[in-house]
């Protein structure tokens, strides 16, 4: 005879595998970025619209089309949006509530919390360089140089506006940051040479605002695809100090309660 199929019911606890905790914690820090009206509006619609108006209305005297000219600096602004106002504001106001604290109970280690913070960040700032592209071919936009360099830009600008972000939302209470991670988007806005050249400003101020994160970033963006020129190195070595800087702060202050 054959001896009866033993059935174990002992419980076996244990944690999921990092990569699939990343993957749950990613899918709903996207969700959450996406259903947030405020996000939503700095991340898609603020971008669109500045991509439309400035391409279209007689407001901008720049050699060739306009649309080439606005739509690398407009990608750099969005870029901008997710990785250091929406998360700055998200994540002060998730250590206020406890959020993270709790999180911090979960078998999802930190490292594991800013994998997937950074893979919600990609993700959502790919949605918005697909949107905002479209729409700029749409309007007559001719992008020329290498794509590659474009991208490298956009990683070393992830990173050092994503390091700002975690640098402001882990020191200051959440609503100095709301009120802080507001007033630098439209501080950049203004001076950052999103839709106009930083040759525009006073020749006291051009270099200064040459090194400023999104001033470097503008400036390598339409560098690469606005000129069709090779590595913007300036922009990339200003990037990465940027990069390198905020995010060994951030490491160092950030207060999770």
């Amino acid at each position: 005879m054959t001896p009866a199929t033993v059935l174990d019911f002992t419980p076996a606890p244990g944690a999921a595998p990092l990569g699939r905790m990343v993957a749950a914690q990613a899918g709903a820090e996207i969700r959450a970025m996406l259903r947030n009206g405020e996000q939503l509006l700095l991340t898609m619609i603020i971008p669109v619209l500045l991509l439309v108006g400035f391409s279209k209305a007689p407001l901008l005297d720049v050699p060739g089309e306009r649309v080439d000219f606005v739509a690398p600096g407009v990608l750099a602004l969005a870029v901008m949006s997710t990785a250091f106002t929406g998360q700055a504001i998200a994540t002060g106001f998730e250590r206020r509530y406890g959020v993270l604290k709790r999180l911090g109970a979960t078998p999802l280690s930190r490292i594991g919390l800013m994998l997937a913070k950074t893979l919600a960040v990609l993700t959502v700032e790919a949605l918005q360089v697909v949107v905002l592209v479209l729409v700029a071919l749409t309007l007559g936009w001719s992008p020329t140089g290498n794509p590659l360099w474009a991208a490298l830009l956009i990683l070393l600008g992830t990173a050092a506006f994503s390091g700002l972000g975690l640098l402001m939302a882990g020191t200051l209470r959440a609503e100095a940051t709301l009120a802080g991670a507001n007033l630098v988007y439209l501080v950049m806005l203004a001076l950052g040479g999103v839709v106009l050249p930083l040759s525009a400003y006073p020749a006291a101020v051009e270099p200064f605002l040459g090194f400023l994160p999104l001033g470097a970033f503008t400036t390598g963006m339409r560098a690469v695809l606005a000129e069709g020129g090779g590595p913007p190195w300036t922009a990339l070595c200003v990037l990465a100090a940027w990069a390198a800087a905020s995010l060994a702060l951030a490491a160092r202050t950030f207060r999770w309660e």
